[in-house]
């Protein structure tokens, strides 16, 4: 793929050009040259938009699709559509398939599946066999086939000898291990944030302390066994503080936290949308301060999108019934750049490559074009129209939203949305 990249600003902390206004001239997918004013050679295309930004490509570390066996959520291809038109390069893509992804063979098809495509996928193999948190699955033979990590999303591993041999084991091949922050005896029937709003709502509340009992059973586990341990999806104050002291004591932990857990509070819950339930839940403002300071500090690693499909018939119901989950692909951009300016954005969205195994290059001339294409400006409403996935789940459904994506650059392959 050779092209030529017109008048773009550059947002990169690490590039020789960050916040400089220059051409980009990419050749065989390598940047070849970056100035101020660049002829076009032997006829190359141009890509000349409004406005136009350019930084490395963006990775989520936790994206859902549904094929193999739920299709009818969302399809493997029209996935890796949505996260190229949402400016991510890279995902880590899990196991909550069916089958489940929890053998060499399971992570072969979706390497196969995904190969020569401009995103690149991470597969996550799952924790457990058949993710039912009882005997480990085939850790070792699914690293062999390319998986990054290990996860049973969004089922908390109850038998803390279970998560101890898993960290024990893995280290043998520096494996990372996930674990998902609740304790389920504490959880109960809860559906949402145990708060005033859920009290007001008569709604079974979900405490945070839930979340709280896991993280510190986990840290006292990975400070016992040694290992690597990535926490997903944070969503508590006390969370943090947790995950604070335990880096001080230099244990091997990374954490994320969904955006959505960033930017709402469990007061939009009076309308009983099942769109906004999600696990964590959605907590109080407090939380959201508290985990702003922990993204701001280091404490917190990486956002994720915590991109989770769910067809109609699973969300128009009662709420206490509703599936868990939302979409979140097409609004990770728009709805941090309402929160952190455009650099601070880029960064989050840049972060944690390196903790999935993947690779992060800077914007500098010889090296790879792994690029996001996007406009920082201009607010909108976000509906309907603007979804591309398969399934309707946002919770970002009328939601003011800041700023555009036009696509990616990335593995020689050029992705810009129509």
């Amino acid at each position: 793929m050779n092209i030529l990249i017109k008048s773009a600003t550059i947002i990169d902390s690490k590039s020789d050009f960050n916040n400089a206004k220059q051409d980009i001239l990419i050749e065989n997918g390598t940047i070849l040259k970056i100035a101020k004013n660049i002829e076009t050679p032997n006829n190359y295309p141009e890509i000349t938009l409004d406005n136009l930004h350019v930084s490395p490509g963006w990775f989520d570390s936790s994206v859902s699709f549904g094929e193999p066996g739920f299709e009818e959520r969302e399809t493997i291809n029209n996935g890796l559509k949505v996260a190229a038109a949402s400016g991510f390069t890279t995902i880590a893509l899990n196991a909550n398939t069916n089958p489940v992804s929890d053998s060499n063979s399971h992570i072969t098809y979706v390497k196969t599946k995904t190969a020569n495509n401009a995103v690149t996928v991470l597969p996550i193999g799952a924790l457990t066999v058949g993710c039912k948190g009882e005997d480990l699955a085939e850790l070792y033979d699914m690293t062999t086939a390319g998986a990054v990590s290990f996860y049973d999303y969004k089922k908390p591993i109850s038998n803390p000898n279970l998560m101890k041999i898993a960290l024990q084991y893995a280290a043998n091949f520096n494996g990372l291990i996930q674990s998902f922050p609740q304790e389920n005896n504490l959880v109960g029937k809860g559906v949402v944030n145990e708060h005033i709003t859920s009290t007001k709502l008569g709604l079974k509340g979900i405490p945070a302390l839930a979340e709280e009992l896991q993280v510190a059973r986990d840290l006292f586990l990975l400070e016992y066994t040694g290992g690597k341990l990535h926490i997903p999806t944070i969503s508590s104050a006390k969370s943090v503080a947790l995950i604070k002291e335990a880096k001080k004591k230099k244990l091997d932990v990374t954490c994320s936290v969904a955006i959505h857990n960033l930017f709402f509070t469990d007061a939009v819950l009076t309308s009983f949308d099942s769109n906004f339930k999600v696990l964590p839940p959605l907590r109080t403002k407090t939380d959201i301060d508290a985990l702003i300071e922990g993204l701001n500090d280091g404490t917190i690693d990486m956002v994720t999108t915590d991109h989770m499909p769910i067809d109609i018939e699973e969300k128009k119901v009662e709420f206490d019934h509703a599936a868990y989950g939302s979409i979140g692909l097409e609004t990770a951009f728009g709805a941090l750049q309402t929160i952190f300016n455009t650099q601070k954005t880029v960064d989050i969205l840049t972060k944690g490559k390196q903790r999935f195994g993947a690779t992060s290059t800077a914007i500098n001339i010889g090296a790879h074009a792994n690029l996001t294409l996007f406009n920082p400006e201009g607010k909108y409403t976000f509906s309907n129209n603007n979804i591309i996935s398969t399934s309707k789940n946002s919770m970002f459904l009328n939601a003011t939203l800041k700023g555009t994506v036009y696509g990616i650059i990335a593995n020689n392959t050029l992705a810009i949305n129509q």
